[in-house]
């Protein structure tokens, strides 16, 4: 019998959800992954829980963090970023 197949599971995952996650503010797209690797959770552990800049830059990249920048953006417009993109990827980030 064989064991479960990861590879297959990443393939089904990323079928269903795409390579990447993308939300439009204003008339700029931004995308992120819908799989984080283990040195990008690693890096996400050693991040203050208040650090949002780190988690946006870390995410975004350091290209699209700057586009990001550009725009005028509340502390709930990142809140509700994050929880759309925990709730269709299942990466839940910034909660307890």
């Amino acid at each position: 019998m064989p064991g479960f197949n990861v590879n297959a599971a990443r393939a089904q995952r990323l079928e269903a959800l795409g390579r990447a996650w993308t939300f439009q503010l204003d008339d700029d797209t931004f995308e992120l992954p819908t799989e984080l690797s283990r040195p990008v959770a690693r890096e996400l552990r050693g991040l203050d829980d208040n650090d949002v800049d780190g988690l946006l830059r870390l995410l975004l990249g350091d290209a699209q963090f700057n586009r990001f920048e550009r725009h005028d953006v509340t502390m709930q417009d990142i809140a509700a970023i994050l929880e759309a993109y925990g709730n269709e990827t299942g990466l839940g980030l910034g909660e307890d």
